[in-house]
């Protein structure tokens, strides 16, 4: 226990600058994720059936697969075609990409939890197919996913703590880096453990508060049958 009071006493600003870099990776990586995963979401649940057998395969093959190995073959492996891409750039674009694949199947169990008469509802009102999906669709999917969506970013804060492997000073990366200097893996990695705690919990409180604000008191989504 001291030995955590010391580490949280004398490196208090590089356990600070750490977390910046940790928050700021996570929140990149699931912007970006988002961006992503809402197109490939309609790709798989409207598009026609090359459109969906595309995004399928993306999302099979970026939550098949390691975060760690996409995160290698990024900033290792993209420079054998010669791109090379800095260490934070490579890592927001590693958790982005995998972010994507999570996020597109939250959209879509959102999307076919809204039943097939609102979409047959706006057709006969006269609206096309792209204009229900994007004015009668969406806007209640957005309010659904919200809680799937809050599981991506607590586990999106933790497997961001990858990106030390290449590197990146962020609450892993200092924690190793402490433990190096004073030997002490025990003590480094505990302080670790206590700064993630504190930021799964504060982001879980956050993202409760979100998903409440967005309820509709009264309001129940019609269930695809």
């Amino acid at each position: 226990m001291e030995n955590i009071i010391f580490l949280f006493t004398s490196h208090w600003m590089d356990f600070l600058k750490g977390t910046g870099v940790t928050l700021r990776v996570t929140f990149i990586g699931l912007l970006l994720g988002m961006a992503l995963g809402l197109p490939l979401a309609l790709m798989r649940t409207y598009g026609s059936k090359p459109v969906s057998k595309f995004a399928e395969t993306y999302i099979a093959l970026f939550r098949g697969t390691p975060l760690m190995v996409q995160l290698f073959l990024i900033y290792f492996g993209l420079p054998d075609f010669g791109i090379t891409l800095e260490r934070l750039t490579a890592a927001c674009i590693s958790l982005g990409l995998n972010s994507a694949a999570y996020q597109a199947e939250y959209f879509r169990g959102a999307f076919t939890s809204i039943g097939l008469g609102q979409m047959m509802a706006a057709r006969a009102l006269g609206m096309s197919k792209i204009k229900a999906i994007f004015y009668i669709i969406i806007p209640q999917a957005l309010r659904l996913v919200v809680p799937g969506w809050a599981n991506e970013a607590i586990g999106m804060l933790r497997a961001s703590s990858v990106i030390f492997l290449i590197a990146i000073l962020d609450v892993m990366g200092v924690g190793k880096v402490l433990s190096g200097r004073y030997f002490t893996p025990m003590a480094s990695y505990s302080a670790v453990a206590i700064i993630y705690v504190i930021l799964v919990l504060s982001m879980g409180w956050g993202l409760n508060k979100l998903e409440n604000s967005l309820r509709i008191p009264g309001l129940q989504v019609e269930l695809r049958k």
